[in-house]
């Protein structure tokens, strides 16, 4: 199954589908009910599919869930292993989009697809919206492993990133991987040994993901000769990573890790700070 699924496919409305709108920021529930594809589910990426920050030099500014809360959550979400589950939020899955596939594929569950161009194409389809809060039927907690598969730890980036034979991708925007701006977190830089591949280089101009074949060649230049399940994919906290880590399976390439905490963790631990002057 591909990891993206058109505006226009049927299956969006097929009896085992459920809806998914992943949103994040402040207002996130208001921009939900102001408009969202109908019987889609809301979700919100800081209270959902993050567990609260106690100290984000520890996991981050959105560390992963307990993954047997996430279970309830997908319990509450009526989601078992059999459902086709569809995602998307309005910032073409940059936000809670990509990170709840991600979060789906790091269990096991394997039927589940983005909407490529997420809530834009639903409008530049002239789809109408909704503006009703639509409650899903529940069932029992989903059957989860012991932990989210696919991560690596702070240690592991830093080893990694001074390894010829591992490769750390910083996916923000080059001007805070150059350290000339930082907007969120409290240090500008990017971990010394990353190379910068900013996420928006996965869309075109309509905030669709590019053809696979293109993305291929996009990641393959970058990744050269490293084995893909030794590439490591970070962003700040760990959820436009997951941007990449979904166009990198677009593209047929499957094992690169996430780490979570990414810059906003690594910035907290008086580590090594890289940086370009211009």
């Amino acid at each position: 199954m591909s990891p993206l699924i058109e505006i226009n496919d049927p299956a969006l409305s097929g009896p085992n589908t459920i809806l998914i709108d992943a949103r994040a920021g402040q207002d996130a529930n208001q921009r939900y009910l102001a408009g969202h594809l109908k019987n889609a589910a809301f979700v919100d990426l800081d209270k959902d599919l993050a567990s609260k920050v106690t100290d984000a030099a520890i996991g981050g500014r959105h560390p992963l869930p307990h993954i047997d809360d996430f279970a309830v959550l997908l319990g509450k979400l009526g989601i078992t292993p059999q459902s086709h589950v569809v995602v998307y939020d309005d910032k073409a899955a940059a936000f809670g989009g990509a990170r709840f596939w991600w979060m789906l594929k790091a269990i096991g569950h394997q039927n589940v697809q983005v909407l490529n161009g997420g809530l834009q194409a639903a409008k530049n389809a002239g789809i109408e919206l909704s503006t009703e809060e639509y409650t899903p039927t529940a069932t029992a907690s989903y059957p989860v492993p012991d932990v989210f598969e696919g991560t690596v730890t702070i240690e592991q980036t830093g080893a990694a990133a001074s390894d010829e034979g591992y490769l750390v991708i910083d996916v923000r925007e080059t001007p805070r991987y150059q350290g000339l701006t930082e907007p969120i977190d409290l240090i500008a830089g990017h971990i010394p040994g990353a190379l910068n591949l900013p996420y928006i280089y996965n869309l075109d101009a309509e905030g669709k993901y590019l053809p696979a074949d293109t993305l291929k060649k996009l990641y393959e230049d970058t990744i050269g000769n490293v084995q893909a399940d030794h590439v490591i994919v970070h962003c700040g906290s760990g959820v436009t990573a997951c941007h990449t880590l979904l166009g990198m399976a677009h593209a047929g390439i499957s094992g690169p890790k996430l780490y979570v905490g990414s810059w906003s963790e690594w910035s907290r631990r008086d580590l090594p700070i890289g940086s370009t002057k211009i």
